[in-house]
């Protein structure tokens, strides 16, 4: 019997648990090691900021979901990996041996990067829950004395979907509460132009993201890189094409939420270059393993994949869910193989498939695959994209907590409009 350990319970870690039980069955074991013992749904952390939603409405307890597909699971944080004994230690001191290793931990956050920045400085996060609950604390002071709103991503950062999102559901509520006249917003990007997304562009989004910033009355600064932040200023330096600085911001505020950019963390980082990148995210192949230790595969936002291009300002490459979900099924069908004496062989195709709410409409794109040049690219906006949104999130929630491994539309219907997790 194998034992398989996978790190990180999230977006990326539930679904590698379920599809791996499926693959292997009751002959081998399955365990998660979380640093929480509850699922988030990371996605809708931009509506709790703004008290859309509550922990309880995109939260579930994982012990329970996960034993009643016999999945072992231990709420516990791992403090070392031990990759040539084939071993884990956790935090409370508990050594766990595997013999396939599946990480899935996430990023680490690196607000100590920018002064100032982050939920322990003078901005706000969306990037997990507690800091999305807290984000909504500072929302309920700001709309009682609105004033001057800076949102974005800061240089670095790789995901750059929920800084726009954030944006436009912060103007939806405001509307909403007929506050939008008072609060002037600017949106400050590192990326080289609006709608570059980390990705190059998707379709038209470079038009359809400026064009819905200046509906909004958003102004932008691209090329950006935030210097410092103080109580209610933000220092910005913008550059030009040539990465050279062409004009200095003091930008003041009233409430700002700035994404940060993302490392790998501490247990994974720690142990060098033969398994990850200068900034710790994991090495994997095609087949998601790590070149130097077989054993060991990874998914999701801790893997390295380099920049889609070089720009002026550093930006990195996004890991969207759809993409992420295509590594997962790759690596349950690998690792079955492996302990089969088959070839390892399986290729994820790292396809987009993404909704973006904006408050009362939306932007879905797809991507196909993810990294430039692309088979298909298009972005499409609608009032159904927010609805999407919004179904796909109950949709999601609820294949978590059953164990749903793909569901009916998505073994069929992606597959008829060409759209498949494996190459």
């Amino acid at each position: 019997m194998a034992h398989i350990v996978i790190i990180g319970a999230s977006t990326g870690g539930m679904p590698a648990a379920y599809e791996i039980k499926e693959a292997l069955g009751s002959d081998h074991r399955v365990t998660v090691i979380n640093a929480t013992p509850d699922f988030h749904f990371v996605p809708s952390n931009p509506w709790v900021a703004v008290g859309w939603r509550s922990r309880a409405d995109i939260s579930f307890d994982i012990k329970p979901r996960l034993e009643n597909k016999g999945i072992d699971f231990i709420p516990v944080a791992v403090s070392e990996i031990k990759p040539d004994d084939n071993k884990l230690v956790l935090t409370d001191g508990q050594a766990i041996d595997y013999d396939y290793l599946v990480i899935a931990t996430g990023p680490k956050l690196a607000f100590d990067e920018i002064e100032g920045l982050g939920p322990d400085g003078f901005t706000e996060s969306v990037c997990t829950v507690g800091h999305a609950e807290k984000a909504y604390g500072g929302w309920q002071k700001f709309v009682h004395e609105p004033g001057p709103i800076v949102v974005g991503a800061v240089q670095g950062a790789s995901c750059f979907g929920p800084a726009y999102e954030f944006a436009f559901i912060m103007d939806a509520d405001l509307r909403n509460r007929k506050l939008r006249d008072k609060v002037p917003m600017t949106f400050v990007t590192s990326e080289p132009y609006i709608g570059h997304l980390g990705l190059g562009g998707v379709g038209d989004s470079k038009g359809m993201m400026e064009s819905e910033l200046r509906q909004r009355h958003i102004n932008w600064i691209t090329n950006a890189k935030v210097d410092r932040i103080e109580a209610g200023k933000m220092y910005v330096s913008e550059h030009n094409a040539d990465g050279e600085v062409i004009k200095q911001h003091e930008l003041p505020f009233n409430y700002s939420m700035m994404l940060p950019a993302f490392k790998g963390v501490d247990a994974v980082a720690a142990l060098g270059e033969e398994l990850v990148n200068p900034r710790g995210f994991i090495k994997v192949d095609e087949y998601q393993r790590n070149p130097k230790w077989h054993n060991i595969y990874s998914v999701g936002v801790c893997i390295a994949i380099p920049p889609v291009e070089a720009t002026p300002v550093p930006t990195g490459t996004p890991k969207t869910g759809y993409m992420i979900e295509s590594m997962v099924t790759a690596v349950a069908h690998n690792i079955k193989n492996d302990l089969e004496s088959k070839p390892v062989d399986r290729e994820a195709t790292w396809n987009a498939i993404c909704l973006a709410d904006m408050g009362d409409t939306g932007v879905a794109f797809v991507a196909m695959p993810q990294i430039p040049p692309r088979n298909v690219s298009w972005m499409k906006k609608g009032k159904w994209v927010h609805y999407a949104k919004v179904a796909f999130e109950k949709y999601f929630l609820s294949k978590m907590k059953r164990g749903s491994t793909e569901p009916v539309y998505e073994k069929y219907v992606l597959k008829a409009i060409g759209i498949a997790k494996l190459k």
